[in-house]
């Protein structure tokens, strides 16, 4: 926490309340100027004592930041033209990405998964089990995913493609249900991330909590 110093300075950091301090400072809420006049007694430990009305606006203000509401996450316009590099290898690997997720997540293309995904397929999903055949046997099997005709553009909503190294990583905008009412929903972000070799995905990583 930040104090202020015994002779009117700049505030010092303290990790706790120190009995050096000897005078009464004047502090200046950040928010709406309200000052409160910190007393610090010098006897077991010293303490402060903030005037009601401070209290009162913190918690003012802090309720009125809830009320705002977020600014939504919204996807690219053109989400195909984010999988592309001027570097040739960073383009192969962000291509092998868009195929990913247009013809296996999107269209559930299952199938052709030995095209864009290693056979070991490393994975980091606690609800798939690593190998190409598990996370085939997950969508296919657990989320019976049926295959719907392959779309000439992506359709997923895009936010960014991230590609260096070996690693891409994918954004995407995430419509969930509000837990409060669920008449409403609200925006996030949802990712996947993907390590390649040779122009195939060999570790996946996303924010995946385990299924009840």
């Amino acid at each position: 926490m930040l104090v202020g110093t015994t002779d009117g300075s700049a505030p010092v950091a303290a990790a706790g309340w120190g009995p050096q301090l000897k005078r009464d400072p004047f502090r200046r809420h950040a928010k709406d100027g309200l000052q409160c006049r910190a007393s610090f007694i010098l006897k077991k430990g010293a303490y402060v004592r903030c005037r009601l009305h401070l209290l009162l606006a913190t918690v003012f203000v802090a309720g009125s930041l809830s009320l705002h509401a977020q600014a939504p996450v919204v996807g690219a316009s053109d989400p195909d033209a984010l999988f592309h590099s001027i570097d040739p290898k960073l383009n192969a690997n962000t291509q092998a990405a868009y195929h990913i997720v247009k013809d296996l997540l999107e269209a559930g293309h299952w199938e052709l998964a030995d095209k864009y995904l290693t056979e070991r397929y490393i994975q980091h999903n606690p609800n798939a089990a690593s190998g190409r055949e598990g996370v085939v046997k997950f969508f296919t099997e657990v989320r019976k995913v049926k295959p719907t005709p392959l779309p000439e553009k992506m359709r997923t909503k895009v936010v960014s493609v991230v590609a260096e190294g070996d690693l891409v990583v994918v954004a995407y905008v995430y419509d969930v249900k509000d837990a409060r009412d669920p008449s409403k929903s609200y925006t996030t972000t949802w990712f996947d991330m993907w390590r390649f070799k040779d122009g195939k995905a060999d570790e996946h990583w996303d924010p995946a909590t385990r299924m009840p």
